[in-house]
């Protein structure tokens, strides 16, 4: 039986989306009188891109399903690649169809990109996530499980609003002080049949009553900010759920003449919004994460250890943009220090409550609770709280991938990192405990530098090529932010905030 918010096509099939074969999907677009093939997959610059094929006969869609077609990688790599070897193969992912919610004679797949030598091709960040992925279970026998969190704001036209919220109380807020509701539950509803690993959606702690800008399609809006929560799933399926949700938020958005962008920071005082990632360790189907009395398993103390020493050079690939060290700040829930804890949204990295030591919760709150318990296996995960929407989604959670097979390189000394780097309590209100901590980068510049100091990492076994690093490094040189704090210390006033809200609105579309 399939429920409403099952993938429409498995649920045509009658089918586990995993299953799916070039007959099934031949099928569909015979019986759905679909017109073209839309395929996906997402460029340097992290967002989704596409093609559309038409197809006017069945020997048209065998081919396409087959050999997919074929792509200008110099502009969609542009700065990477040359245009004297420019050409790729984009190639459907039969597992990842779907029916398109903004053109119903559409059938859409993620694509992955091939080679003239009919390889994945070594640079693109899809690919570098598959390896990354494929090598940590071949090396560790163990699948490394993920999701995002991932948050952003809706800004709208709000004449004659009523029943305003309060400054930085939005947290779960309900309607009618969140005016955003019903477009957040349509988001849900698309998210949930494409992706199918979604776990909640929310509204979040910001709100913006009336923002300024110097940009048109944002000035004079209010915005509410809004979460929406992954189910835990391969790294590599996790990054793809990822910016395909992004790509539906904002069409969603823009349908009902909203703006939704993933800044790391819009607004001074106001929230930021975070992209804070999910890991869970898996083997023969169980969770590894805890061992059987719930606590951390040495596994996990590991890739804790792992992202630990090599958090500051994840922030290359997980906070690009200036604004994002404007949301990393002391004393803020977004974290600016290398430690972890549990249940601590101070600590960088946050062992969340995850039904370890408790379950059946049902039969505390319900008298009449007779059924027997139910048997699942632990949900527990580990949270890096760093990352913000500006990250390079397949990059982060490849470098993520990368850091955590190094704690199981190195066990003896990843394991000793995890035990001196664990915290209690709030960190920003001990100072000396506080002071004893390593600090992250403080802006793109210093992250650049400590990416190519420990860039061996990531390119060990050719899973990063040098020449994504290398882009990766210019990338960030080229925000110019080395002496933003002290160019901003010296303005006052409005040329101050001028200056800083410039900074955070040139790079809403980013990611």
């Amino acid at each position: 039986m399939y429920y409403e918010l099952a993938n429409p096509i498995s649920a045509f099939l009658n089918k586990p989306k995993e299953d799916f074969t070039r007959d099934d999907l031949l099928k569909v677009i015979e019986e759905k009188k679909i017109e073209r093939i839309t395929f996906h997959y997402t460029g340097i610059d992290g967002k989704l891109k596409e093609l559309k094929i038409p197809i006017p006969g069945r020997i048209n869609a065998e081919v396409v399903l087959t050999e997919g077609e074929r792509v200008d990688g110099s502009s969609l790599f542009k700065g990477m690649i040359d245009t004297g070897l420019s050409d790729l193969y984009v190639v459907p992912v039969w597992e990842s169809a779907f029916l398109n919610p903004f053109d119903n004679r559409s059938l859409d797949f993620i694509c992955r990109y091939i080679n003239n030598d009919g390889e994945l091709a070594p640079f693109t960040p899809d690919n570098i996530l598959l390896k990354a992925s494929r090598y940590f279970k071949e090396r560790t026998g163990i699948e490394l499980h993920a999701f995002g969190e991932l948050e952003f704001y809706l800004f709208y036209d709000s004449e004659g609003q009523m029943y305003l919220p309060l400054k930085q109380r939005g947290y779960h807020a309900s309607g009618p002080y969140i005016k955003t509701g019903k477009i957040l539950n349509e988001m849900l509803k698309e998210i949930t049949q494409i992706v199918g690993s979604v776990k909640y959606a929310h509204s979040e702690v910001g709100y913006i009553e009336k923002i300024e800008s110097s940009l048109d399609e944002l000035n004079g809006k209010s915005g509410e900010q809004l979460e929406i929560e992954f189910l835990s799933v391969p790294v590599e399926e996790a990054a793809d759920s990822l910016v395909i949700a992004k790509w539906l938020i904002r069409n969603i958005a823009a349908k009902y003449n909203m703006l939704a962008t993933f800044a790391p920071k819009p607004e001074e005082g106001i929230a930021g919004s975070g992209m804070h990632i999910h890991m869970k360790l898996m083997k023969g189907g169980i969770n590894v994460t805890v061992d059987s009395d719930g606590s951390l398993s040495v596994n996990m103390k590991k890739l804790i250890g792992g992202l630990c020493e090599y958090a500051d050079s994840l922030t290359a690939f997980g906070n690009t943009v200036a604004s994002s060290y404007l949301r990393l700040v002391p004393g803020q829930e977004a974290p600016t220090k290398v430690c972890w804890s549990d249940s601590n949204r101070s600590a960088m990295i946050r062992v969340p409550l995850g039904w370890s030591k408790v379950k059946n919760l049902a039969s505390i709150v319900n008298p009449n609770y007779k059924e027997p318990p139910l048997d699942f296996d632990s949900m527990q995960t580990v949270e890096l709280r760093t990352a913000d929407g500006s990250a390079s989604v397949h990059l982060l959670l490849a470098g993520i991938t990368m850091a955590a097979m190094w704690g199981f390189d190195h066990p003896e000394q990843s394991f000793e990192i995890a035990e001196r780097l664990y915290v209690k309590g709030n960190i920003h209100k001990d100072p000396s405990l506080s002071e004893s901590l390593t600090e992250l980068p403080a802006n793109c510049f210093e992250s650049s530098k400590v990416l190519n100091e420990k860039r061996g990492l990531y390119e060990k076994n050719g899973i990063f090529p040098p020449s994504v690093i290398n882009y990766v490094i210019n990338y960030l040189e080229l925000q110019k932010d080395k002496n933003l704090q002290k160019e901003i210390s010296k303005l006052k006033g409005k040329s101050k905030i001028k200056k800083l809200r410039n900074i955070r609105h040139k790079d809403i579309h980013k990611n």
